[in-house]
């Protein structure tokens, strides 16, 4: 598939991705994500190793795209879920001022 990454014209093929990133260690997702085989490795580290380009020379959506047109699965950036212990002080504060002072009755 011919595709425009970087201002630079690439032949990209699905077997051709999955090589280049065969033996290439994951690095931590924080943004955007593509899952290549079993793995799911940031775009950005992506783009770099099928691009031999820096990462601040393309953007995150110029991978995706392509990616997706060579049918591997691309997910947004994973959502922050909040941790009870995180949760447990503003509980206790909404409990206090939603509950009548015992001592007013």
């Amino acid at each position: 598939m011919h595709c425009v990454i970087v201002r630079y014209p690439f032949e990209l093929t699905r077997g051709g991705v999955l090589a280049s990133m065969a033996g290439v260690r994951p690095e931590l997702v924080t943004g955007d994500s593509v899952t290549i085989g079993r793995r799911r490795y940031p775009v950005m580290q992506v783009g770099e190793v099928i691009t031999r380009q820096d990462r601040r020379d393309f953007t995150g959506g110029e991978v995706i795209r392509a990616m997706a047109r060579l049918g591997f699965t691309c997910h947004g950036r994973p959502e922050a879920t909040p941790t009870p212990e995180a949760d447990a002080p503003l509980q206790a504060a909404s409990e206090l001022l939603a509950s009548p002072d015992p001592q007013d009755a």
